[in-house]
């Protein structure tokens, strides 16, 4: 029978084995890698040259500097109002339904059409020729739905803002 083991011998490794084992190891990756590396040095090569890591290093030495001017031109009143309207905006748009959004696009897009194939002809329009254009189905329903869009955009102008 084999004798009991009373005691552990620990093989502490010097600093010197550490990094001769992280070279080692670095080696080896550096060979697995070496087209990714070798096109990661082209790019950084290029960017040398045209100067772009230059500039990137003044940026990061000024980063506070250029933080304390992109905050200032952010918190400026234009600035500001255009972000309030954009926000606006966006809740309007997500609370229409988008079938309507997009059957309204349409409609406009076609009436672009048909509006620049009219606009070549220079016709003058008379009083005559707006009140018979009522009796058209399509002017009619176009009339029918601005009238209707107008009376709840009154509607909505009388009711106190949010």
């Amino acid at each position: 029978m084999a004798t009991p083991i009373t005691s552990i011998k620990r093989t502490e490794r010097t600093e010197i084995e550490v990094q001769e084992e992280k070279l080692a190891e670095l080696q080896k990756l550096l060979a697995e890698q070496e087209d990714s590396i070798q096109k990661i040095m082209e790019i950084t090569g290029e960017l040398h040259d045209i100067g772009a890591l230059d500039a990137l290093q003044a940026m990061l030495q000024a980063k506070e500097k250029i933080a304390g001017i992109a905050v200032g031109q952010v918190s400026r009143e234009p600035v500001t109002n255009m972000l309030n309207n954009l926000m606006a905006a966006a809740g309007t748009l997500t609370a229409i339904d988008p079938a309507t959004i997009q059957k309204l696009s349409q409609s406009v897009q076609r009436g672009l059409h048909e509006a620049e194939l009219g606009n070549g002809e220079n016709q003058k329009t008379g009083a005559l020729q707006l009140m018979k254009s009522l009796n058209d189905p399509d002017i009619n329903r176009a009339l029918t739905f601005g009238m209707n869009f107008l009376k709840g955009m009154g509607k909505g102008l009388n009711e106190p803002a949010e």
